[in-house]
């Protein structure tokens, strides 16, 4: 049997859906068409993906490692085909926030003067590999630990934290502030692809209260009406200088190691040139900031 890529965006739809009724209305197949996919799928593979029964469905262990591979696969494919891309072939560039702070206008001008003919794509993509785990990506800017299976990872440069509190605040006057000033006021946590978590303060001196949100946006929208306050990069800072926000120097926070990222092999040729261009533009940065 030959696998096709409907066979990856069928597993792909149930592992996403968690069930095989809602899976199979979102791709307009009957159950018993999509459950026959499924099955052609892991007969190929020689392994079991998904654990079913009539009362629940699970990802094995083999069928949580085949997902990623699967999600870039589709979305390899999904680029190959797009029209708008025809013609070209784009580095797409993934950062979940703050790309590369102040590095990242000379990494974006320098690639333009250098590979005028390869476009360079910077997408913000709101989860924690910036869009490098489901291929949607070639390369991508991490902050904070990278454990992603067929990935490598380079650590850049290291960033200092620094807090963001409303800048008609009592706070925001202050010429440094620590975690434990902090720890008064409800803090803003972006758990899905932001640095910041409990663990930062010691047990038992954690803030009261924790305000979700989901991306760069929604954080600054509750730190500028008064809702909370933040803990963040340098980075964020400079790419996201705002009137309604102060971002203070955080004295006793670890800082945080910005890594570049790529799947091995490079899902496009001129990662390489990419990863070498960065290296320079952080490199040179760094020689001028001294």
């Amino acid at each position: 049997m030959t696998v096709e890529v409907r066979h990856l965006r069928a597993f792909l739809a149930i592992a996403e859906e968690g069930t095989i009724t809602r899976a199979a209305a979102r791709l307009h197949l009957t159950q018993p068409a999509l459950s026959r996919t499924l099955r052609q799928l892991e007969s190929h593979l020689g392994l079991r993906l998904i654990e079913r029964s009539t009362h629940h469905l699970r990802l094995t262990a083999a069928g949580d490692a085949f997902r990623d591979r699967a999600a870039a696969a589709a979305a390899a494919v999904d680029d190959v085909l797009d029209p708008a891309r025809a013609g070209t072939w784009p580095l797409r560039l993934g950062h979940a926030w703050s790309a590369l702070g102040a590095h990242t206008t000379p990494l974006l001008r320098g690639w333009q003067r250098e590979h005028p003919r390869i476009p360079l794509e910077l997408l913000r993509i709101d989860e924690r590999s910036g869009g490098l785990a489901r291929g949607a990506v070639d390369v991508a800017i991490l902050r904070g630990p990278v454990d992603l299976p067929g990935v490598h990872a380079e650590p850049l440069l290291s960033e200092a934290r620094v807090a963001a509190v409303p800048a008609d605040s009592q706070l925001a006057g202050r010429a440094a502030l620590s975690l434990a000033d902090l720890a008064a006021h409800p803090i803003a946590v972006n758990s899905l692809s932001g640095t910041t978590t409990l663990d930062l303060w010691p047990p038992e001196q954690g803030p009261a209260e924790v305000i979700e949100v989901a991306n760069t946006d929604d954080w600054l929208a509750a730190i500028t009406a008064g809702r909370a306050v933040g803990v963040t990069t340098e980075a964020t800072a400079i790419m996201h200088p705002q009137p309604a926000v102060a971002y203070v120097p955080l004295a006793g926070a670890p800082a945080v190691t910005v890594h570049l990222a790529w799947r091995l092999p490079p899902s496009h040729p001129a990662v390489p040139d990419l990863v070498a261009l960065a290296r320079l533009v952080v490199r040179e940065g760094s020689g001028r900031a001294r």
